[in-house]
């Protein structure tokens, strides 16, 4: 109910903790608190039978009381240490985070009864724990005022068990919902023990027979009144999307957003909510959901929106306007997208707490989804001008009102509005097929924007360019040091990071399905070799000098970091003491695209595919390119030499790191190393251009491939933050991730 602050941490403000169905159990004196277990059932008339299962595996006691008093049928007990303890595993979590050890002072905790309150389906409690320990990070020191004594508040609601008319409905991969999950041991044998069924709200039509109704019940959404304006009326208007979704569905206003009511306590279960969270950095943004482990039925929606993350939104498109010429100081062109971007973030989230997962293949499908993460569509005119007017979407989209039928609508069949999506062309692609390193589908991707991965990331770097090339003072305020010229400058020299992975998931790539039988779905293909080798030559592009270049005018416009002023973890890492490091920009982007491109798993299928399609392009033939297009064309101009070094040097420490890695097949590995054997003799060949320096690549080469495991790696340079780019939508329910 009161958090920490820290993104690192991750303790926010009203951060959900666990589900659970429990039941009271007298035992003599003795009062248990018992949590059955959901995961195996019989489902069953058979008494005997359903007995059977729950004997068989174990429930779990969370709770005993002494029974103070007994009469008509009830019982008294005190519950106060059950509050008091750490329900939320907050020491726990600040021990993982190497924070200290931390244990609960029972003299500093204490009932916090202005969040106790009693309802007729509902009773809430509050606690106010502190914990005391010793600090050993700074992240728990910078947030706390005596990090020793941390104190929170933890929240318990104790919920009455709705009703059994809700109807499950039966999971389809294809169709977008989260699910819960159970055996039941009262299958027949020919059947699935395995039984899933979607999460999603109980909602009815007044008039089942009409095409268009009111629900009994409308689903309402609160915002936090403690969003300020024009925060406030972002938010609101973004969640009031879905009810396009629902009408589209054939619900009238079943769908609704308000502020929340004086007095009501955003954790109470009777409200969905859409909370405005503090911390100390930008983080992540949550839409979580109390669900009825049995059935899947959501109980509570529960967003969680960070407040930091507007502000990288605005820095984006500081970046790409430069607005502040000639003492203009107006902000309204970066609060128009900042704020277009909170619509889609507000409506993302709520979706979460609907019941809907991501779809990463949305932007294919021109935006068809408030579910996928966007990056802002920027477009440049044949002046050179930046244009974010389109930046962002404007309203929910094709495929959420194709799983909002699915789920909520009330079609006898609801697999047949899947059918008819798949035939229309709309995708689903969801986060593990999106999100690994490694990732091999070509359409499922984070980040970013068109039909065509290779075109857009030559279409960005064209922008990126432009912005470079005019980067000036004009990025910041008048009276701001210059220094902070770096933190608006970051994002505008990695601009291009999320195309980048969008990219390499083509090379070595599958296009692929969630297909059931029967659908007529296509379940695998391998991706067209002059598509790959284009998204190869489109990667290969972001190493050139001048994709890496800032210009001399710029640089000397950056100073170190004035007086009062520091690095973050916002601005690029340094090699070369206080001032900024040109070459290290260089280096973090390179290691961007290699990451990528170089990566084990991607390396494994370009052997696989080719092996089963001699058309396709095996790792060998990306090696060939890498090589050709850098290692063997050094530029004659010192600057941009400088910077393919920087490039030659990446290649060699993400060979290496090929040629190490466990999970790389064999002929991975040999590839690698005729790789790196390549650049050796290469090198060897150059040592009259550049003695110092390619002797220096022989021998370090050599000195590798005698014994790599004893060979001592540069370490990497750690990119600025990325994600969330002004959003990472991340739902611990869905997705279990970072980003």
């Amino acid at each position: 109910a009161a958090g920490v602050g820290s993104n690192d941490i991750g303790l926010d403000r009203g951060q959900l903790g666990e589900d659970r169905v429990v039941k009271f159990q007298k035992h003599g004196p003795k009062a248990l608190l018992i949590q059955p277990n959901q995961d195996y059932r019989a489902v069953s008339e058979n008494n005997d039978e359903v007995k059977s299962v729950q004997e068989a595996f174990a429930s779990s006691t969370i709770g005993g009381f002494k029974i103070e008093l007994q009469e008509a049928g009830s019982a008294l007990v005190d519950i106060t240490s059950f509050l008091l303890q750490d329900s939320h595993r907050v020491a726990e979590r600040l021990k993982r985070t190497k924070q200290g050890t931390y244990t609960i002072d029972a003299a500093r905790s204490t009932v916090y009864m202005p969040g106790t309150m009693n309802f007729p389906e509902n009773t809430e409690f509050e606690s106010i724990l502190t914990f005391k320990g010793t600090p050993q990070n700074n992240w728990i020191t910078s947030v706390t005022p005596s990090p020793r004594a941390v104190t929170v508040r933890t929240h318990h609601s104790f919920i009455k068990l709705p009703d059994d008319d809700y109807e499950p409905r039966e999971f389809d991969p294809r169709g977008a919902f989260g699910g819960i999950t159970y055996q039941d041991y009262a299958t027949p044998i020919d059947e699935p023990l395995v039984k899933r069924f979607i999460r999603r709200h109980r909602l009815e039509k007044k008039d089942p027979e009409a095409a268009m109704s009111e629900a009994v019940e409308p689903l309402i959404y609160y915002l936090d009144r403690g969003a300020p304006e024009p925060v406030k009326s972002a938010l609101l208007e973004g969640a009031a999307w879905w009810n396009q979704a629902f009408e589209a569905a054939g619900f009238k206003d079943a769908f609704q957003v308000k502020v929340l009511p004086e007095g009501a306590h955003p954790l109470d279960v009777r409200y969905n909510v859409i909370q405005w969270v503090h911390r100390s950095t930008r983080g992540w943004s949550y839409g979580s959901s109390v669900v009825d482990p049995r059935t899947g039925e959501i109980m509570k929606g529960h967003v969680s929106l960070g407040s930091l993350r507007v502000r990288q939104d605005f820095l984006i498109a500081t970046g790409l306007l430069r607005p502040y010429e000639d003492g203009d100081e107006s902000s309204d062109p970066m609060m128009e997208m900042a704020l277009a971007r909170l619509r889609q973030l507000s409506a993302h989230e709520v979706g979460h707490t609907l019941g809907l997962a991501h779809n990463f293949a949305a932007s294919y499908n021109d935006r068809a989804s408030v579910m996928d993460y966007p990056h802002p569509l920027v477009k440049m005119d044949a002046q050179g001008n930046i244009d974010l007017s389109d930046a962002y979407d404007t309203g929910i989209g094709e495929w959420d009102k194709v799983t909002i039928r699915y789920g909520y609508g009330s079609e006898e069949d609801p697999s047949e509005v899947l059918d008819q999506a798949a035939q229309d062309g709309l995708l689903f692609i969801t986060d593990r097929d999106a999100r690994p390193m490694g990732g091999a589908h070509p359409i499922g991707h984070l980040w970013d924007n068109g039909t065509s991965a290779a075109d857009e990331l030559n279409r960005m770097m064209a922008i990126r360019r432009k912005v470079l090339d005019n980067f000036t003072e004009n990025s910041i305020k008048e009276g701001v040091p210059l220094s902070s010229i770096e933190e608006v400058l970051v994002p505008m020299y990695l601009f291009h990071r999320y195309q980048v992975d969008a990219c390499s998931k083509v090379v070595g790539g599958l296009q692929y399905t969630y297909a059931i039988r029967g659908d007529g779905q296509v379940p695998t293909e391998l991706i067209d070799p002059q598509i790959q080798m284009a998204a190869v030559d489109a990667l290969l592009n972001t190493l050139t000098p001048d994709a890496l270049r800032l210009s001399e005018d710029l640089l000397t416009l950056i100073p170190p970091k004035a007086f009062g002023f520091s690095r973050s973890r916002e601005t690029f890492a340094s090699k070369a003491g206080l001032p900024f490091d040109y070459f290290a920009a260089a280096a973090t982007a390179s290691s961007v695209t290699l990451s990528f491109l170089l990566h084990a798993e991607r390396a494994n299928r370009l052997e696989m595919y080719a092996s089963r399609d001699a058309s396709q392009p095996g790792l060998e033939t990306v090696l060939d390119k890498i090589l050709e297009t850098t290692w063997s064309s050094p530029s004659n101009d010192a600057g941009d030499r400088a910077l393919q070094k920087i490039v030659e040097g990446k290649i060699i420490d993400h060979l290496m790191i090929l040629y190490s890695h466990p999970d790389a097949y064999a002929q991975v590995k040999a590839l690698a190393r005729a790789a790196l054997q390549s650049i050796g003799e290469r090198a060897e060949r150059q040592k009259n251009a550049d003695s110092a320096y390619y002797g220096y690549i022989t021998s370090m080469i050599e000195e590798y491939l005698d014994d790599p495991q004893e060979y001592e790696a540069p370490k990497p340079i750690k990119a600025p933050d990325g994600s969330p780019i002004g959003s990472t939508d991340h739902d611990l329910r869905f997705c279990s991730h970072g980003l």
